[in-house]
């Protein structure tokens, strides 16, 4: 990232679901993000505020984005190399207005970007964006708010890459299952949160503007393949899931993908980290 020569780096993402939760139980948080080995790791659902941990993680540099609202949504990124500048979701409430969102769109924008759901870290040769997605809650509750911020979402990407040149890797808790071979029970959850053909729709027009699925690039017709299963009715152990963590980079370096992971051996959370090992 430093010097001229392209070298591959091992990314990593993980949907804890609770920082302070996750960092009693055993095997250590330390211990897991030591054996994930990655560059740079991507934390969603922090769910804590400023002060309220300490954690020592020795040749990493961490970057934090809290919700205003107290043990709620948050973000976090580990990584071993300083970034050059940093960027949060009042971007992407920016990256909103300046694609034309309408008022009241960008009225619920504003809401979610007060929520830490972004941590964006530009680099050398290209942006790593962390992101924990709105989640569209039961009866489609706040299915408004994620529409807008599916659209404002986009429009902050593209206008990374517009405004810097540089390919981005987006990585975290998108709250979607893209296509039916993404969940267990396709079926009986169509139109529930997460699996609403609007929410699937706007993951696909993200797709559209110019970023690939690598997960799913790498692994066309893999079934079973999950990162998320309910606490209730033993979800996880019968393997009833979702696969709605995702890193998704743009198309001009996807080629560039040596290896895709989802970790579903390692617990401590209702998500299993992902993983992406990509030349840069």
């Amino acid at each position: 990232m430093t010097n001229t020569a392209s070298r591959t780096l091992k990314l990593a993402s993980w949907n804890v679901n609770g920082l302070r939760a996750v960092l009693k139980k055993d095997p250590s948080f330390t211990d897991i993000v030591s054996g994930l080995d990655a560059d740079i790791l991507g934390l969603q659902e922090t769910k804590l505020q400023e002060g309220q941990v300490e954690i020592d993680l020795p040749g990493y540099h961490q970057v934090w984005s809290y919700a205003e609202r107290k043990g709620y949504s948050g973000t976090a990124v580990f990584t071993r190399e300083e970034p050059l500048s940093v960027r949060h979701a009042d971007a992407v409430l920016a990256a909103g207005r300046a694609a034309g969102l309408t008022d009241d769109q960008l009225e619920l924008v504003a809401v979610a970007a007060t929520e830490g759901r972004v941590c964006a870290l530009e680099f050398e040769r290209f942006w790593f964006v962390d992101v924990y997605t709105p989640n569209a809650q039961g009866e489609l509750a706040r299915l408004d708010t994620r529409m807008a911020w599916d659209d404002a979402y986009r429009a902050f990407l593209l206008s990374l890459e517009d405004e810097t040149g540089k390919p981005v890797v987006t990585c975290g808790d998108f709250n979607v299952a893209h296509n039916e071979i993404d969940l267990k029970n396709p079926k009986s959850n169509r139109g529930n949160a997460g699996f609403s053909d609007e929410e699937r729709g706007k993951f696909g027009e993200l797709l559209d503007a110019g970023y690939t699925d690598t997960f799913r690039a790498a692994n066309p017709d893999l079934e079973g393949a999950y990162s998320w299963w309910s606490y209730r009715f033993n979800a996880r152990k019968n393997n009833a899931g979702w696969r709605i963590d995702y890193f998704l980079v743009s198309d001009s370096i996807a080629d560039r993908v040596h290896s895709t992971g989802i970790r579903s051996d390692i617990f401590g959370s209702d998500h299993c980290p992902i993983t992406l090992e990509i030349e840069l």
